[in-house]
């Protein structure tokens, strides 16, 4: 099939990339330049696992403009995933997608033939089927039917796993504006997918308001280990992994996401679940889980700078060991380890920063803090460490690097992911989660 991808960020591009890959003919279009240029150039604009060896495949399958209204004019299909920014009250805005919905219009005014319009990125549900479908018909001069389809197809992917989580989806969620929409974009799915994920199919707006809900629910689990971590550090002998892990065991509930630690970040999870919970209130329901979710996340910062402070003496250095918001990416868009940094920078403490994939973003937020080449270089430099992201290199910390003369380093752990044996012999280990 020939389809347009607009938009061409971190997940348009390795979207544009798979369908290449896989053998349809597609153009990326975005109003960067410079993107553009790069993905004609086979090159890939940021690091993402596996997208510049999607990109080596998709070889003269994949080209890429700056015009929206020539690509969806020259395609069958258009696949918008561009940012839906939230507004002050936490909804999103759809002035991106409106754009682009105009641009499409115009390109499928002029063109003869089916198209369709699949909207991928996260709009607040009744969107597609109020002001989008709108734009849609008045640009294009079509009403929805027999030779238009709009459907509302997000993606259910992290970064640093987009293309796993693309291959081998949960599931495929379609809202449809009619049958034959739906056929479509359900057959656009199955040329990509390598697994055989439940197929959900449904009107517009449920599909809409089911992912959100996705994404409300994880963080919803994530609040809920993070809740009974702080518990367990107040009750005597009490682990919150052996908590979680029985937990999860029951099928109700799983073990995903369930994981005592820090709170959750990055750009879609926080602004979700502010969404669903204005969503909420506007329809006059109570949003008192969503609230709950909310506040208990943003205690956990509240709660790891209280036990930096707790062994913090004057002139001491503290060492931030990961700040993207997930191991596997550069992002730090809502980063807690970012934000432990920037509260003790403002209390006058010296930072000293390591990430594997993050620190130049997180140095352009945090000029007044140190950077260091490696995590047993940063660890070298401080009396406090902290392992703000569990990236799995941690794991081999030399804990030589923490031997001092006279007073023991303290370690913070939230994540629990340093080997004990290993690291209490040379420091003072403090876990989150254990009484």
């Amino acid at each position: 099939m020939r389809i347009s991808v607009i938009g061409l960020g971190k997940l348009g591009c390795p979207l544009a990339a798979l369908l290449a890959a896989k053998g349809h003919d597609v153009i990326g279009a975005d109003l960067s330049l410079a993107l553009v240029d790069m993905v004609n150039a086979g090159k890939a604009p940021f690091e993402e696992p596996l997208l510049q060896d999607h990109l080596d495949r998709a070889g003269g399958r994949l080209s890429a403009t700056v015009s929206v209204e020539e690509a969806a004019r020259a395609t069958d299909a258009s696949m918008i995933i561009v940012p839906t920014p939230s507004r002050p009250d936490g909804t999103f805005t759809n002035s991106f997608v409106l754009g682009a919905i105009e641009a499409i219009g115009r390109g499928v005014r002029r063109k003869d033939g089916y198209h369709l319009v699949v909207v991928i990125s996260t709009v607040m549900p009744g969107s597609c089927d109020g002001e989008i479908r709108a734009a849609i018909e008045h640009h294009s001069g079509r009403a929805l039917g027999p030779s238009l389809g709009l459907c509302y197809g997000p993606e259910f992917v992290a970064l640093g796993n987009v293309f796993r989580n693309m291959l081998a989806p949960d599931m495929v969620l379609i809202g449809q504006s009619d049958e034959t929409a739906g056929d479509r974009l359900a057959a656009i799915h199955q040329s990509v997918v390598e697994n055989t994920p439940a197929v959900c199919r449904m009107n517009l707006v449920n599909a809409e308001l089911t992912k959100i809900s996705v994404n409300t629910y994880v963080t919803t689990k994530i609040s809920y280990a993070n809740m009974l971590s702080e518990m367990c550090e107040r009750l005597p002998g009490a682990d919150v992994d052996a908590v979680t892990t029985a937990i999860g065991m029951d099928s109700r509930i799983g073990g995903k996401y369930l994981k005592g630690a820090l709170g959750y970040g990055g750009p879609c999870f926080p602004r979700d679940n502010k969404a669903f919970g204005t969503l909420a209130r506007r329809l006059g329901a109570p949003a008192l889980i969503a609230e709950a979710t909310d506040a208990l996340n943003h205690r956990q910062v509240g709660r790891l700078e209280a036990a930096v402070k707790a062994v913090l003496i004057e002139g001491d250095t503290v060492a931030i060991l990961g700040l993207s918001y997930k191991p596997d990416t550069p992002v730090i868009e809502e980063s807690q380890p970012v934000e432990l940094a920037r509260l003790l920078l403002d209390a006058g403490h010296r930072v000293v920063l390591y990430d594997p994939a993050a620190l130049d973003a997180a140095r352009t937020v945090l000029p007044e803090a140190m950077a260091a080449a490696s995590a047993a270089e940063a660890a070298a430099m401080a009396q406090v460490v902290v392992v703000g992201t569990a990236w799995p290199e941690f794991k081999a910390l030399p804990p030589q690097c923490l031997i001092r003369p006279g007073r023991r380093v303290t370690v913070i752990d939230p994540w629990r992911i340093l080997p004990v044996a290993a690291f209490e012999a040379v420091a003072t280990l403090v876990w989150f989660g254990h009484g």
